[in-house]
């Protein structure tokens, strides 16, 4: 490339680039020329920021907002971080689902029926999680949710036994609830929302958009549950959620990486392949 090259951004991704005689860009927001080459530490003079201008940084709220409203939310919460009264250790844990379900866990306690009712339900629905994620595999030939099933729980089970958090002041327990039988369980992280995620994501890959929607309002409802009962702190579930979207997207990674060396031998029918 010519060291002429015109230098991009903040430009929408709609913007035209023109070429001229010389094989220099043109875009039509910013006419700016910079030097191609990369910078070194050592030359500040050459530092990037030294040829930004006003259009460039009005630029930067009007096409990139995200990444803006994120540099606000990281100004905020350190204000809010180096002000908090910490807990002592004598104290239980603050949990702002837990205040935000403090009636329903009320109800709950002064229900006992319903209780064990609504951990009846929720356990069907790990068993749907458990039938689409397996069935994925066993049945359409597609094992990436099964694979990501796999990596996540295996590492929910590493971090659940590394840093065992204490059970949730007011955890309402119930046989029926999964795992059955009133067993011991690992808080960090959610596996019935991170099951759900990773479920749902190969329905949205599948266009299952009904079932898909389906999933997503019943892992709402789960999460609701779970902090109702006390059964996860809210960081366990919001956790869940990400490792879902994580251990998905190395499962992805994964079967690619497979595929392109012709390991091939987990699908039994090649043209689902997701």
């Amino acid at each position: 490339m010519n060291a002429d090259k015109i230098h991009q951004r903040s430009i929408p991704q709609t913007t035209t680039l023109l070429k001229t005689s010389n094989n220099v860009s043109i875009n039509n927001f910013n006419l700016k020329k910079t030097n191609n080459s990369t910078t070194k530490w050592g030359s500040i003079a050459d530092a990037s920021f030294l040829q930004w201008t006003t259009s460039d940084v009005f630029g930067l709220f009007k096409y990139h907002p995200v990444p803006c409203f994120f540099a606000l939310s990281l100004l905020f919460f350190m204000g809010v971080e180096y002000t908090l009264r910490m807990i002592p250790p004598s104290s239980p844990p603050f949990d702002i689902g837990f205040v935000a379900t403090a009636y329903l866990h009320r109800f709950l306690v002064a229900s006992p029926t319903l209780n064990t009712v609504l951990a009846g339900l929720n356990t069907v629905f790990v068993g749907m999680q458990t039938t689409y994620i397996i069935g994925t595999w066993v049945i359409e030939g597609r094992p990436r949710a099964t694979i990501a099933a796999l990596f996540m729980f295996t590492c929910r089970g590493i971090l659940g036994y590394s840093t065992q958090l204490p059970l949730p002041e007011g955890f309402l327990g119930s046989g029926a609830d999964f795992p059955v039988g009133n067993v011991s369980f690992f808080l960090f992280y959610s596996g019935h929302v991170a099951g759900s995620v990773i479920a749902s994501l190969d329905m949205k890959r599948m266009h299952r958009w009904e079932l898909a929607f389906l999933f997503d309002t019943l892992n709402l409802l789960q999460v609701v549950r779970l902090l109702s009962t006390r059964g996860h702190y809210t960081i366990d579930l919001a956790i869940g959620v990400g490792a879902g979207m994580l251990f998905d997207s190395l499962a992805g990674k994964y079967m690619k990486k497979a595929m392109a060396e012709g390991g091939d031998v987990l699908y039994t029918n090649l043209p689902h392949l997701s």
